[in-house]
């Protein structure tokens, strides 16, 4: 059964603040090529240090950056 999956709005947040992504990634200091992951949602755990970097930085909460999307019936 498929029950559906997380999608991470970093890349529609990033548009919005204008924010590039060599920006956010030199400012937390985290590795391009694990961010590309997550902004394509191409990882099946999250890092929740990484998490919580994201909302302090966007300044934003879980909610607004963690999307469920249900299967399409």
């Amino acid at each position: 059964m498929e029950y559906g999956n997380l999608h991470l709005r970093i890349y529609e947040i990033l548009e919005e603040k204008g924010i590039s992504k060599n920006k956010i990634c030199k400012d937390l200091d985290i590795p391009r090529t694990n961010f590309n992951k997550y902004c394509r949602d191409g990882v099946s755990r999250f890092d929740t240090g990484l998490i919580c970097k994201l909302c302090w930085y966007l300044n934003i909460g879980v909610g607004e950056l963690i999307e469920y999307k249900r299967p399409e019936e």
